[in-house]
């Protein structure tokens, strides 16, 4: 057995002193193990490795088990398998033994280097020195990509059959230069596949609850919401996804990755919209 399949590949926390409520988080990108394989193969130093990480979002969110929340986290490095995309969004020019079965029309995130298996990190550094095996991209796969998304599949349905619906909020961070919008800089933006994914009250409702707060919303723009919150979210069987993206100046530094005095009180007001979610009756939600 390998020190990989050791170790946790993601972790559930669940509500404390109470029963589990309609509302699931996940924080697919916020991992932060890198295993030996993916730093033997990288020419990159620690902390750029780092920058892809939505670094410290597990930790804003951490009070959801005490609002009755449920939370999926990856622990693998979004550098090393990035569980936010379809498995098979894979860059077959990063393979040594690539075969003509492989796709060839690359999707736009695969192109930009942003695959399953990530070839570059932020700023557009390529990670590896060398060429990968299809083999080292399945046993990711299996090992860390397939075990997270069975585990989101259940937490869904069990909470489906408890409740009679089920709210995936799927948490992000993106960096201070694309929470620029033509509107002036947001502080977060809200991706519910511009309505597809989820019921516009869950978006209404999030998007109120921050504005009140003083925060700059957007909707869709820049990120309209990815694999998560499209694969999963099906209105019509009561399945709701929305992701959201928090502007990262609003709580840390980009370049160090040191977090800054903005932190806890995100933290704060985090807690007042989980409060929120968790009050709303949310039996009534349209699909």
């Amino acid at each position: 057995m390998t020190a990989l399949a050791l170790r946790p590949t993601f972790e559930i926390v669940r509500p404390v002193g109470g029963p589990a409520g309609p509302v699931v988080f996940a924080s697919p990108h916020s991992g932060r193990h890198y295993p030996a394989d993916l730093l033997a193969a990288s020419a990159l130093d620690d902390l750029a490795l780092r920058r892809s990480e939505d670094a410290y979002v597990d930790r804003l969110i951490a009070a959801a088990a005490g609002h009755g929340i449920t939370t999926l986290k990856a622990c693998m490095a979004r550098a090393y398998v990035d569980v936010n995309r379809e498995a098979d969004e894979l860059d077959p020019d990063m393979f040594s033994d690539a075969h003509p079965g492989m796709p060839r029309s690359l999707t736009a995130r695969v192109a930009a280097g942003l695959g399953a298996i990530p070839r570059i990190v932020a700023e557009g550094q390529e990670i590896y020195d060398r060429k990968l095996s299809l083999a080292e991209a399945r046993g990711r796969l299996e090992a860390v990509y397939v075990p997270y998304h069975q585990a989101l599949d259940q937490l869904l349905a069990e909470t489906r059959a408890a409740h009679g619906l089920a709210i995936l909020i799927d948490w992000h961070s993106m960096p201070a230069i694309a929470a620029r919008t033509p509107g002036g800089s947001c502080d977060l933006v809200l991706g519910d596949r511009f309505g597809v994914s989820c019921a516009n009250q869950l978006t209404r409702q999030v998007e109120r609850s921050f504005g009140e707060l003083g925060y700059r919303v957007a909707r869709n723009a820049p990120y309209a919401g990815g694999y998560t919150t499209e694969h999963y979210g099906r209105p019509g069987l009561q399945i709701h996804a929305l992701q959201i993206e928090i502007n990262r100046s609003l709580y840390m530094d980009e370049a160090s990755l040191e977090l800054s005095a903005g932190f806890e009180r995100l933290v704060m007001d985090l807690d007042e919209v989980m409060r929120g979610l968790a009050a709303t009756n949310w039996s009534e939600i349209a699909s």
